[in-house]
């Protein structure tokens, strides 16, 4: 499960990247305890968290009253370094020649300065992270990770197989939910973007467990459901879904601010 932070002040304004220092607001404490109270029938394996506040700060909310279950912290899904955007307002960013690189051609862009990351980077230690806790966790948990947008982004794009480059028409709004199930043969994207949702489907199920995945069982919960399937109810087994929780932004806050309005270009 990916989960991106609550929202900040300097959400939708301010590239804060790895700025220190940078909390929660009132706003995104509370699409934090709603998404913590909407998770809360679901045992989680482990909670993840880029090391940031923003999402250290969420990740905390969803752990309370779970016995003590501790976050760790994980570099590797913390922001995209963005080098000398880093705390400059997104108004004044929309005007730089890079700009419009990171709209149409993420592959591309290394943002400038020495501290400076490439978007390929980002995605590659980001995925290289959520295979690496797979693999330790095992084929049927359920964990979470908290990180950012556009580190989200990148490894929704991953999981459907999708150039980096088409990364930019994935959306992942504050504090919205992301589940991708993976699989011996590939990840399913169990859900996107997901801002209000119940976790039923979401929750262990005894007759899914699956003795290997190099069996039959195993090859079948890597296949997909010809004709579409039914939904929650008598589906294939699931592997490994893993939830992401996403940065300052855009998931309760469009539920609780219906008028918002994103623009086209995504910010980061």
């Amino acid at each position: 499960m990916l989960v991106r932070h609550g929202l900040t002040a300097t959400t939708g304004h301010v590239l804060t990247g790895w700025s220190p220092g940078i909390s929660l607001d009132d706003r995104g404490q509370a699409q934090a305890a709603a998404l913590a109270a909407r998770l809360a029938p679901l045992p989680l394996a482990a909670i993840v968290s880029s090391p940031l506040e923003r999402c250290m700060q969420t990740a905390a909310a969803i752990a309370t009253g779970r016995d003590g279950q501790q976050v760790m912290a994980e570099d590797r899904v913390g922001e995209c370094r963005y080098g000398d955007w880093t705390g400059r307002p997104l108004k004044k960013l929309a005007a730089e020649p890079l700009w419009r690189v990171v709209q149409a051609h993420p592959s591309a862009v290394r943002f400038p300065g020495p501290e400076g990351e490439s978007m390929p980077d980002m995605q590659h230690r980001a995925v290289a992270a959520v295979r690496d806790w797979n693999a330790r966790l095992g084929k049927d948990a359920t964990y979470l990770i908290c990180s950012h947008g556009d580190v989200i982004k990148a490894i929704v794009a991953d999981s459907l197989g999708l150039h980096l480059d088409q990364c930019q028409r994935i959306q992942a709004d504050p504090c919205s939910l992301t589940v991708i199930r993976y699989t011996p043969l590939r990840p399913f994207l169990v859900r996107m973007n997901d801002r209000g949702g119940g976790v039923e489907d979401l929750m262990p199920r005894p007759d899914r467990h699956r003795p290997n995945s190099s069996g039959v069982n195993g090859a079948a919960a890597s296949d997909a459901t010809v004709g579409g399937g039914s939904g929650g109810a008598g589906d294939n087994g699931r592997d490994g879904a893993v939830a992401a929780t996403q940065g300052p932004g855009a998931a309760l806050a469009n539920a609780l601010h219906p008028a918002r309005q994103e623009p086209a270009d995504a910010q980061g």
